[in-house]
């Protein structure tokens, strides 16, 4: 089953080298809705309410990926979702 991971559309060279691995990757935006089911979630840590909502809550990991290369942002996807 492939592993869906949001991807903050700034960061579009995670999204691609998660692409390249495998992942079904989607834009992570204030529509995408709180309900939704992902299996990580990577943001900038520029924004600490990117999702437009200060109080949401989810079970998935989320990877803060300032600081990170893409690979590294991978890595430590890969290593969350074992």
């Amino acid at each position: 089953m492939t592993k869906r991971i949001a991807v903050e559309k700034s960061l579009s060279n995670v999204s691609d080298a998660l692409r390249e691995k495998g992942y079904d990757v989607v834009e992570l935006n204030s529509e995408a809705g709180q309900n939704e089911n992902y299996s990580a979630v990577v943001v900038t840590g520029l924004d600490s309410n990117v999702m437009g909502m200060q109080d949401a809550q989810t079970s998935s990991p989320v990877i803060e990926a300032s600081g990170l290369s893409a690979d590294e942002v991978c890595k430590e996807i890969e290593e969350r979702l074992q």
